[in-house]
């Protein structure tokens, strides 16, 4: 007798699949049940969404580009060098600065950088006002949350003003040792200019973002400024220390060479009919001694023009690629899609949670009790 080798024992089925096809009929049908609670959510949202949308003040961003000379060997080309090699002597113009364009972020984000920029007179669009800078980061508007959040810091700084003495606030401004509120004025002007620097190209970006397109240009032109002084006086420091001290030489040498000159002119027209080997000797002396004083200024005069060259050589060369100019759109995220935003989130929040929330707290609400 043959075992049959089709037969299959019935208790013994084959698994079926575990995957379960979505019934997006099935959901839609849930969603048109729920549509009326979806219709205020909307609504709920709309509402929500233009308070918050018209609480957040507008913002200006304005970005400057600056492209910087890029370092090479000045030794041979340099107007420094040039001078030297006319006037008979050398120059080395060769400097490995400790400043270059890549720490301009840190130099924008400086306390002292800062602290420059308080005293920057701005003038709003409207031009109602006409100030400091440090004076219109006061008149800034903040969304009402922000009324809220402060609110606490206020009542007791109001608490303490009550009880302590007042004294004379008008007192410089020491980057050695801030206020509490000028060091909160610095800590805000830093996270709204910020500067980028690319270290392929050396492009260098300065962005300031306010709540005023015409302050916002206004201070970030000033900043560009700011950070060209300072790259610039940094520069060329060492140069004008070396000008002043010879400066100061060429004016002593000259006023040797003219006395000598004068003291040998003096003798020569005193004695001129005179042939006493004494009165040649002493002539020739005071000759030797005014050609002597000429030399030592002649010399000091060409290493003067040299000085005075490297000054213009030094100093950086900044070609503004992409100056300040007033925005007129406000830039960020826009009131329309702060409004759509919220919508969508409130609408898919309800949805999510009558479908699926609703059901779950109510089965771990059965499972707790």
């Amino acid at each position: 007798m043959t075992e049959n080798k089709n037969y299959q024992n019935p208790e013994v089925q084959e698994p079926e699949n575990d995957e379960q096809e979505i019934d997006w009929m099935d959901i839609l049908r849930r969603i048109y049940a729920i549509r009326k609670t979806l219709y205020k959510a909307a609504g709920v949202g709309v509402v929500l969404g233009i308070i918050i949308a018209l609480s957040i003040p507008k913002q200006y961003t304005v970005t400057v580009t600056l492209s910087p000379e890029m370092n090479g060997d000045k030794t041979s080309g340099g107007l420094a060098s040039l001078a030297s090699s006319f006037l008979g002597g050398s120059a080395n113009s060769g400097s490995n600065d400790a400043l270059n364009v890549t720490l301009a972020p840190n130099i924008v984000s400086s306390t002292p950088f800062v602290l420059e920029l308080f005293d920057t007179r701005v003038q709003t669009l409207d031009g109602e006002q006409d100030t400091t800078l440090v004076a219109y980061l006061d008149e800034q508007k903040r969304p009402w949350w922000g009324y809220i959040k402060a609110a606490p810091g206020m009542a007791i700084k109001a608490i303490k003003n009550l009880f302590s003495e007042k004294t004379d606030t008008t007192t410089t401004l020491n980057p050695f040792q801030l206020t509490e509120e000028e060091y909160l004025k610095v800590e805000e002007l830093r996270e709204v200019i910020t500067a980028d620097v690319d270290k392929k190209t050396a492009m260098t970006s300065i962005t300031v973002t306010l709540q005023d397109p015409k302050v916002t240009a206004i201070i970030a032109d000033s900043v560009v400024g700011k950070l060209q002084q300072y790259i610039i006086d940094y520069r060329i420091k060492k140069a004008k220390e070396d000008c002043a001290y010879l400066e100061e030489l060429y004016h002593e040498r000259q006023q040797e060479y003219y006395e000598a000159q004068s003291k040998y002119a003096h003798y020569f027209d005193t004695n001129r009919n005179i042939a006493f080997q004494s009165v040649r000797a002493e002539q020739e002396r005071l000759q030797n001694d005014m050609n002597l004083a000429y030399q030592v200024y002649s010399q000091v005069a060409q290493q003067l023009q040299v000085a005075r060259a490297k000054i213009q050589e030094e100093k950086p060369v900044f070609a503004v690629v992409e100056p300040a100019t007033i925005p007129l759109e406000p830039s960020g995220t826009s009131r329309k899609m702060i409004l759509a935003e919220i919508i969508f989130l409130i609408v898919c929040g309800t949805g999510i949670w009558k479908l699926l929330g609703h059901s779950y707290w109510h089965q771990i609400r059965k499972g707790l009790k």
